[in-house]
């Protein structure tokens, strides 16, 4: 494949489901003159409550097919995934760089001051081997309290348009109030869905007067994209007026509220493929 040619390939990114999209608002500001094709596999969404050789054996599908549309580089935008194929992938697609997604607990514990910070995340991700391993070898040897919490109405939530009425809604103020009370100064968003609702979570954290930190790893993996793109000299070229392409989106199972879920969560609309 011809330098040129690889230049402009598109970047694929992966989900279960839409929360790929914040890591596409991300790499989309970024990286603004690169294509995009996402993938979400609707058909067995979510993956969160799968076992692990299930979420590995769908995720292997779906990179096979961003990898047969050309993509120069593939986004694990799911943790999930992550958790339980990102290594796999690797070993099966060695000349093809994939960058999977780890809650961003690493710089949480680094910049504690109270040394215990909290993760809000899927029970496949708070199980899985990628955050276990931060936790033993970064947070545990600092003496830093690792606090895992789970709602499984999270992510229905961020999709129905995050009511700030609704139960899921009232339970997160709820357990901010706890992590405040039991030290944690930083809260790390574990999940692709949940930066949708970050915003919210900083706004109940200021009128509740609390010292909590909101982070998630969204900006650190644009950086790496952007970092792996120019070693391989395959950054596509940046020039004064530069073609900004669409987001090209397909999902594999025709969702009749994907199109409403999609142009809420991106504030545009575009147009969906399905592939089933």
């Amino acid at each position: 494949m011809e330098a040129s040619y690889k230049n402009n390939a598109p970047i694929g990114l992966f989900d279960s489901g839409v929360g790929g999209l914040s890591v596409y608002l991300h790499l989309a500001q970024q990286m603004p003159a690169e294509r995009y094709v996402y993938y979400a596999d609707t058909l067995h969404v979510p993956y969160g409550n799968r076992d692990s050789e299930e979420i590995e054996a769908l995720t292997l599908t779906a990179v096979k097919w961003l990898y047969q549309q050309g993509c120069k580089l593939i986004v694990i935008a799911c943790n999930s995934a992550s958790a339980y194929a990102l290594e796999t992938a690797r070993r099966c697609y060695p000349q093809l760089p994939i960058v999977g997604l780890v809650p961003a607990l690493k710089p949480a514990v680094g910049a504690s001051k109270s040394g215990h910070v909290a993760v809000l995340a899927t029970k496949a991700t708070l199980n899985g081997a990628l955050l276990n391993q931060v936790i033993e070898d970064i947070a545990s040897p600092s003496g830093t309290k690792v606090t895992k919490y789970f709602d499984p109405q999270l992510v229905p939530w961020v999709e129905s348009g995050m009511s700030e009425t609704s139960d899921a809604a009232q339970r997160l103020r709820e357990q901010i109030q706890s992590f405040a009370l039991a030290g944690v100064d930083y809260l790390v968003l574990g999940c692709t869905h949940y930066p949708f609702f970050k915003d919210f979570l900083i706004d109940e954290i200021a009128a509740q007067q609390l010292s909590i930190k909101v982070v998630d790893s969204g900006q650190a993996i644009a950086a790496r994209v952007h970092s792996l793109l120019t070693e391989r000299s395959i950054l596509a070229q940046s020039i004064e007026n530069y073609e900004i392409h669409p987001l090209v989106f397909y999902a594999s199972k025709y969702d009749e509220s994907l199109y409403t879920v999609v142009a809420r969560l991106l504030s545009t609309e575009i147009k969906i493929r399905y592939l089933y």
